[in-house]
């Protein structure tokens, strides 16, 4: 059997390639990568099983996917299609029609949550529950192997039932798990296909040469009755499953039920669940039956139709508890949909000795590990066992949270390299990941695991990446413990994060920093040197960005970075693992030439010889611990609210925080980007006054208003510092223009420096070391002083709009982002009256991503309102807030105006001739 390391969502693709003739697609994370793959294949030529290229087409939504599917359905062609959360809502009426006329398709689904009170892109199981209704089969995968062999047991089992399929798997958590699997050979899956039941299915294909009428309406006389005439094709559905599972077996010697178990043969107490959390229940159970606990796993395959009798069939008949858990909450209900599924199976059979209780985990791709799955088995202990509960969160509110008492660690006795790599957004960390995985699996006996944690900002903050290695299969679909290896690729994060959280003694530590000795022992808390030398950590540091920046590499320090992982991590042979990442560089870069080939080459070799081993000094064991939380980068007048919720989540200790400290509706504050300070640039604009002309160029084109002209009166720059340049303002005798940059907020982009026209250039990128201490004096200073707009500059210029407020900074954007500018620009037109609908894609990402809003309040606490609906309602929605806002405006106005009639007060309707006038001035300059 041929094993290759692969993603969730590229396992899947290939069998609905090979199984498909036509997909109808629409992008939708984290669902995208299965449509590209297609696309990808079906640009190659790539022949299906059937000996013909899928044919792709892109509509311009979910729901225009979805009726083309239902079209090409109705065709008689076989098509596919792949989304998820909102995008599969959006689905649900085509998905009514085409069970209702059983039409044989499989729709393959990353389950993603519901945007609900906040959008959230990670996964849970809210989406498919929600389609439950909709007559599809429902088949859940819950590791990467099981999405390619499940993706091919859909597609076998709608050919021969006539029932849709969906086919499921957790969004990121194995929709983007890179695992080492065994491939499916489609050769020998060929003689499996129901050719008679294909055969069927284009025979009721819509032609004019053998015309039909469908999508009839009927009256209440028969519908009812038609309705029903498809149970037997349900019924059928859990036969032809358990069919084609048998038959994988047969192939690949992978063994499938409808329910499978794991644990006990006498076991007592069980869970029953499905998803990517099986796999950590698995090895719970596992671990603890090895203790001599008689507890046990139920993992639902085949959701819908609910088969009932194969449920109560592997119940052991000792099971006395059960904990039923859901990956989603169904508000109001008596109970989520499996936990109900369960209770009425057990009372069809008329078992009535066994305690149900049900639970929640996960939404949102929250963490569940074996620890949580341990306190669910502790609750099931008790003589009256929590029932409705949550774990793996603390719910101070209603109390719904089962009680930590122990951590478990179920790999502590297994051979597996845990790696992890605190990268930064954009410089390559997670693309060298995904190569080193292929490189150590495809050149050694060890099987391997990956899995990313993406921020939801753009580009800037940490992308942490998780590696596993070892000699048996992983499936450990939780993060990385007990780590051997720790990468940081920005010396910042030393200070914001835990990166030596889980570190083993004796682990190894690798820093991108220029720091050499003195300045670490300077710089690092005094807990992280106490933890350092305590484990007796191998600390190593390297200057990727210096190396970087030297060869014309900019910020991608990727391939530096792996390039001294496979040298310290010593898992394949150094020189081996050069000569392979070389190969890697030639495929993807060689089409740009030889010179970025050899660019790429030089970063590959330039690790080993600029690798430093820190050997710090014992006397780091006699820190002094301190456990104060000063605000790193910031002038200690943050807000209570970013003291209490930003700041734990910025520190990557978001899942701490209590269920107490959420707005119960997703309502934040705005203005408050103002304290990240993320000190990310690795270069920063200097400000050569001499050579500056004063246009206000690189303030307008900022992205992230991170740099912005100044008018202060003379008299205020007394005691300015002495780092603080300012010259005369043009035409403006009373005051000193400068143009000061924020450092911890500017993202080195460079826009300012490129756009600036004086001959001799006014601004200047160089080393962010070499100023970042100068220029957050000078910031700190200036930011208490006035700024004055100067009344001779128009407003509704380049250089005139520069001195307005910015009702936008410091968003989550790209560095050097092309959109933010124009949003900037308007909001210092119009920020103190502006509402904002947004449409869901990049700049509700760098606009609305939790914990932080680039939204600005001015000293009279005016500012943006800004809200997102959906993807595809925005003008809508956009308009209906109009609409309202115009309505409770005039309403308004007509009160006043009776009022003022009424009191024949010449105040008031002075006021309101006033207000008149003004609205209409600013109608008339937005028009302009």
């Amino acid at each position: 059997m041929t094993k290759i390391t692969v993603d969730g969502n590229t396992a899947t693709a290939k069998i609905a390639y090979a199984f498909s003739e036509l997909a109808s697609i629409y992008p939708i994370t984290p669902s995208s990568p299965m449509a590209e793959y297609c696309d990808e294949m079906s640009a190659k030529n790539t022949l299906n099983i059937f000996g013909t290229p899928l044919k792709v087409v892109e509509l311009q939504s979910e729901g225009g996917a979805s009726g083309t599917l239902h079209g090409s359905l109705s065709s008689g062609t076989l098509t596919t299609t792949f989304t998820a959360s909102q995008g599969l809502l959006l689905m649900i009426p085509n998905m009514y029609k085409i069970s209702g006329e059983l039409l044989p398709c499989v729709m393959h689904v990353s389950a993603r949550t519901i945007a609900t009170h906040a959008l959230s892109i990670f996964g849970d199981h809210s989406d498919v529950m929600a389609a439950r209704q909709t007559g599809w089969a429902m088949l859940c995968s819950s590791s990467v192997q099981e999405c390619q062999d499940f993706a091919l047991i859909s597609h076998l089992s709608t050919l021969s039932s006539s029932v849709p399929f969906v086919h499921f798997f957790d969004g990121f958590r194995t929709s983007h798990e890179i695992n080492t699997i065994e491939d499916i050979d489609l050769e020998k899956i060929k003689p499996l296909i129901p050719y008679d039941k294909l055969a069927d299915f284009r025979q009721r294909g819509l032609s004019s040469s053998n015309p039909h009428m469908q999508g009839t309406a009927q009256n209440p006389d028969i519908y009812f009755q038609n309705r029903e005439a498809a149970n037997i094709y349900y019924k059928n559905v859990p036969l032809y499953v358990k069919k084609y599972m048998k038959a994988l077996e047969q192939i690949t010697g992978r063994k499938y039920n409808l329910f499978d178990y794991v644990g006990h043969p006498k076991a007592t107490n069980i869970i029953v669940m499905m998803g990517s959390g099986c796999t950590t229940a698995e090895e719970t159970v596992n671990h603890l039956v090895a203790k001599g606990e008689k507890v046990g796993l139920i993992k639902v395959r085949l959701f819908r139709p609910f088969d009932t009798s194969s449920l109560i069939k592997i119940l052991p008949k000792t099971v006395r508890k059960i904990a039923v858990l859901d990956r989603t909450k169904e508000p109001g209900s008596v109970g989520e949909p499996l936990y109900q599924d369960v209770l009425c199976s057990l009372s069809e059979h008329n078992i009535q000795n066994i305690k149900i209780v049900g639970g929640r985990y996960g939404l949102g791709s929250k963490e569940f590990t074996p620890t949580f799955v341990n306190a669910v088995f502790n609750n099931l202990k008790l003589k009256d066992p929590k029932n409705h509960f949550t774990v793996g969160i603390e719910d101070d509110l209603t109390h719904t949270n089962l009680p930590i008492t122990e951590s478990l660690n179920t790999n502590e006795n297994l051979n597996i390299t845990n790696c992890k790599f605190y990268g930064y957004g954009g410089d390559g960390t997670v693309s060298a990941n995904k190569s080193s995985i292929k490189i150590i699996t495809s050149n050694t006996n060890l099987d391997g695991q990956a899995y990313f944690e993406y921020d939801s900002k753009k580009s800037g903050n940490a992308t942490i990446c998780h590696l596993r290695f070892g000699n048996c299969a992983i499936n450990s679909s939780y993060l990385t413990e007990s780590l051997d290896f720790v990468a940081v690729h920005s010396e910042t994060y030393m200070s914001k994060y835990n990166v030596l959280k889980g570190i083993k003694n004796g682990g190894i530590l690798l820093l991108n920093t220029e720091w050499n000795l003195n300045q670490l022992n300077n710089i690092l808390s005094e807990n992280t040197k106490k933890e350092i030398a305590e484990k007796n950590i191998k600390l190593y540091t390297i200057n990727a960005y210096k190396i970087a920046e030297k060869l014309g590499l900019k910020n991608k320090i990727n391939l530096i970075m792996q390039s001294a992982f496979f040298k310290l991590i010593n898992l394949i042979p150094y020189n081996k693992a050069k000569e392979i990442m070389k190969d890697f560089a030639l495929k993807n870069y060689g089409k740009k030439g030889d010179a970025i080939v050899k660019m790429n080459y030089d970063a590959i070799d330039s690790a080993e010889e600029n690798l430093t081993q820190i050997n710090y000094p014992s006397s780091w064991k006699n820190a002094v611990q301190n456990n104060s939380h000063n605000c790193a980068n910031c002038d200690n007048k943050c807000s209570k609210y970013y003291e209490e919720y930003i700041k734990p989540i910025q520190k990557l200790e978001g899942n701490n925080l209590p269920v107490s400290k959420f707005s119960v509706d997703g309502h934040v504050p705005t203005n408050t980007t103002q304290f990240e300070k993320r000190g990310i640039a690795a270069n920063l604009p200097c400000w050569n006054s001499e050579n500056c002309i004063q246009c206000n160029m690189c303030a307008f084109a900022c992205p992230h208003a991170a740099i912005r002209p100044q008018l202060i009166v003379k008299e205020d720059l007394n005691n300015k510092p002495n780092t603080l340049s300012t010259i005369p303002a043009t035409a403006e005798p009373y005051y000193e223009y400068i143009m000061q940059v924020s450092p911890m907020d500017c993202t080195g982009c460079g826009v300012c420096a490129n756009v600036c026209p004086s001959k001799n250039k006014a601004i200047t990128m160089v080393d962010a070391s070499t100023i970042k201490e100068k220029e957050k004096t000078n910031y700190d200073y200036l930011k208490n002083l006035p700024s004055n707009k100067s009344k001779i500059f128009n407003e509704f210029t380049i250089k005139g709009s520069q001195f307005n407020l910015p009702y936008f900074e410091f968003s989550g954007a790209c560095a050097g982002c092309g959109e933010t500018p124009y949003i900037k620009v308007i909001s210092q037109l119009f920020g103190d009256r502006m509402i904002i609908a947004n449409a869901t894609g990049c700049s509700s990402i760098y606009g609305g991503s939790s914990p932080t809003c680039p939204y600005v309040k001015d000293k009279d606490g005016h500012g943006i309102a800004w809200a997102n609906s959906l993807f595809e309602d925005n003008a809508e929605f956009g308009y209906g807030i109009k609409l309202g806002v115009e309505y409770q405006q005039n309403a308004l106005i007509n009160n006043l105006s009776k009022l003022a009639n009424s009191l024949n007060n010449p105040t008031l309707t002075k006021l309101l001739e006033d207000y008149s006038k003004e609205q209409n001035s600013k109608n008339q300059r937005v028009i302009g």
